[in-house]
C-alpha cells in the first residue's frame, strides 16, 4: 500500500478509497497513468474532510467528474483524484419545474429525468456525457442550448477554506465554456435548475433528433473528449482545421477525426503525449494557415 492510500485509510476510514487508480479508466480519452489514490466522497462532509486532510498533509488533489473533458498525464498523478460520482442524487419536481442534482450526477441522466416529468429546457443535454458539476464549470452546451439558460444556482465549496455557499447564475458569470469556478478555486457540490412544462412527445422527439445528428456527424465510436477546441469568434474550429489540410492527420495513436475535424480521437493505443502533441500541431498549423489561434476546450490535468 502506498503512503497516500495508507494515510487516507488511517485518517478517513469511512471513505471509499482505491489505490493506484488508472486514470485511463476514468477519462473519456482512455489515456493516462495511475494516480496514487482515487477517493469517492458521497457527502459534502466527506468531501470537506478529505480536502482538509489533503491541505494539512500537503497531498496534491484533483477534482474529477465524469472525466469527459480532461487529458490525464501519462506519468500519472502523485496525489488523490477526487471523483464526485458518489454525489449523484437527482430530484425533479414536476409541479414547480425545479430540478436539483448532485455534482456527480450525469447531465444526460438529469435531462432524461426531466423529460419523464414533461419538463423542457434540457433536451440539448441528453447527449452530453459529462457530470452536472463539470457542465456547470464549463457552461456546457450543444445545439443552441447552454447550462446558463436554465440554471438557477450552484452549491459550491471553497477548496481552501471549505466554506460552502450558493452562487446564482449571475454570480457564476457563465459564458461560452466559462465560469468563475476554476479561477476562484471552487468545487461544485450540486446545482438547481428551473424548467418549463412542455409536451413530452415533443421533448423526446427533440432528444432523438439531437442524438441522430450526433451519431451522423461525430466520431462517437472512438474515445475522445468531444469537441477539442473552442469555437473561435466568427469561425468554426472544424472548418479551420480541415482548411489547414489536417483532417485525418495523426501522431501516434491520436488522430484528427476524418468524420469531424473538430474532434481529436484516440484511434487506438494513443498516449496522452500523442494527443497533446497533436493538439499543439493542429494549433500551430491552423494559425499558420488562417491567423486564428485555437483554444482548447479540453483541460490538461
Amino acid at each position: 500500500m502506498n503512503k497516500i492510500t495508507a494515510l487516507l485509510g488511517e485518517k478517513l476510514p469511512q471513505l471509499n478509497i482505491r489505490e493506484n487508480l488508472l486514470l485511463s479508466s476514468c477519462t473519456s480519452f482512455r489515456t493516462g497513468g495511475a494516480a496514487a489514490a482515487g477517493a469517492y466522497p458521497e457527502t459534502t462532509n466527506e468531501l470537506g474532510e478529505l480536502l482538509s486532510l489533503c491541505e494539512r498533509e500537503g497531498v496534491p488533489f484533483y477534482i474529477l467528474g465524469n472525466g469527459t473533458n480532461v487529458l490525464a498525464p501519462d506519468e500519472g498523478f502523485d496525489g488523490v483524484v477526487v471523483l464526485t460520482a458518489g454525489m449523484r442524487d437527482i430530484d425533479v419536481n414536476e409541479e414547480t419545474g425545479i430540478a436539483t442534482a448532485g455534482a456527480g450526477a450525469l447531465l444526460s441522466t438529469l435531462a432524461l429525468e426531466c423529460a419523464k416529468k414533461s419538463l423542457t429546457g434540457l433536451e440539448f443535454a441528453r447527449g452530453i456525457p459529462g457530470s452536472v458539476g463539470g457542465a456547470v464549470v464549463m457552461n456546457a452546451g450543444a445545439y443552441g442550448g447552454e447550462i446558463k439558460d436554465c440554471l438557477l444556482s450552484a452549491g459550491v465549496m471553497d477548496e481552501k477554506s471549505r466554506e460552502i455557499s450558493d452562487m446564482t447564475n449571475e454570480q457564476l458569470e457563465l459564458g461560452y465554456r466559462h465560469s468563475v469556478i476554476p479561477k476562484r478555486g471552487l468545487v461544485v457540490l450540486g446545482a438547481t435548475f428551473k424548467l418549463e412544462k412542455g409536451d413530452k412527445t415533443a421533448i423526446y422527439a427533440a432528444m432523438d433528433d439531437y442524438a441522430a445528428r450526433r451519431k451522423e456527424k461525430q466520431p462517437l465510436e472512438y474515445p475522445s473528449a468531444g469537441s477539442t477546441f473552442k469555437r473561435p469568434e466568427g469561425y468554426f474550429a472544424g472548418k479551420l482545421i480541415e482548411d489547414a489540410g489536417l483532417k485525418g492527420f495523426s501522431i501516434g495513436g491520436a488522430q484528427v477525426s476524418e468524420k469531424h475535424a473538430g474532434f481529436v480521437i484516440n484511434k487506438g493505443g494513443a498516449t496522452s503525449g500523442d494527443i497533446k502533441e497533436l493538439i499543439k500541431e493542429v494549433q500551430r498549423r491552423v494559425f499558420e494557415n488562417s491567423g486564428v489561434r485555437l483554444e482548447t476546450e479540453v483541460r490538461f490535468m
